[in-house]
């Protein structure tokens, strides 16, 4: 197991995983969620070749119905911050 910061709680998660698979494994919807690793927002297309290291700072949020941001990012930043862009 490796020590993980997530959404700011410290969190032990098995080793040797993708950031795709920590989500499937924490259980989360991939279709609905938006991820910032490091203070960088990780795109979906790379999140299969994304390593789990331990000491990573990850921030995942889920998106909701409705809203106007216009694109991931600012989702991400309005849904985390609660201002929009």
């Amino acid at each position: 197991m490796i020590t993980i910061a997530l959404n700011g709680e410290s969190r032990e998660v098995p080793e040797n995983l993708t950031l795709e698979a920590l989500l499937d494994w924490l259980k989360l919807p991939l279709d609905r969620v938006a991820v910032e690793r490091n203070l960088e927002i990780v795109p979906r297309a790379e999140w299969q070749q994304t390593p789990i290291v331990g000491g990573d700072r990850l921030e995942v949020v889920h998106f909701v119905g409705g809203g106007s941001a216009k694109s991931p990012q600012q989702a991400f930043r309005l849904m985390s911050t609660g201002t929009e862009v």
